[in-house]
């Protein structure tokens, strides 16, 4: 549980990051996917999404933006919101934060955005008083662990029932890392947040 929802003493690390975004009288959940875009994963996401007319949220690796940017315009022309994930997805707490930071504006140069992922979820407070004043910054409330070869399709999905409530963010990942599980979780996943009456929304 420490991984599928962080904890409150980490989430007080970062006290204005997003880690759930309820709505009073809604039952919402917002679908984030991290890491693309990638043409073996991401255009399949989109299908999917396409196909229950939901609306989602691409935290984007700048360089993967650069090597397909017909991929990441297939994301904007959908409709979805994307947000910068550096642009080699560097972890912050093993990074100079001078680098960390000249990383994630590297990014911005191809990812026009106000909303901010540190990848796997770590960077030092250095770090994020800095970036806080461009962006908002996004976290999450039930991570899926998709990208996880320990995993399987049902553990997956198994995280997304046994932790998604009202205002939830939920990572999934459109990485090669991740294909076999999103490709056995996703639609199941969002087939049960439906019969439970959930709604999807973009981060706003």
């Amino acid at each position: 549980m420490l991984i599928e929802r962080p904890p409150f003493l980490y989430r007080a690390l970062f006290p204005k990051g997003y880690w759930r975004i309820p709505q009073e009288g809604k039952k919402v959940v917002y679908l984030t996917f991290d890491d693309g875009p990638i043409p073996e994963m991401t255009p399949w996401v989109l299908d999917i999404l396409d196909k229950y007319k939901i609306k989602a949220t691409f935290f984007c690796v700048g360089d993967n933006v650069r090597k397909y940017p017909e991929v990441y315009q297939q994301v904007l022309d959908k409709g979805h919101r994307v947000g910068n994930h550096t642009h080699n997805h560097i972890q912050g707490i093993r990074t100079r934060t001078k680098n960390y930071i000249k990383n994630t504006e590297l990014a911005a140069r191809y990812i026009k955005s106000d909303l901010f992922r540190p990848p796997h979820g770590h960077m030092r407070i250095r770090q994020y008083f800095p970036l806080r004043k461009k962006y908002r910054i996004i976290l999450w409330d039930v991570v899926t662990r998709d990208y996880s070869k320990y995993m399987t399709p049902e553990l997956v999905f198994e995280n997304v029932r046994k932790y998604t409530r009202s205002g939830s963010i939920i990572v999934f990942h459109d990485s090669l890392k991740a294909e076999q599980n999103i490709r056995g979780a996703l639609e199941r996943s969002i087939e049960w947040l439906i019969a439970q009456g959930y709604t999807f929304e973009m981060i706003p």
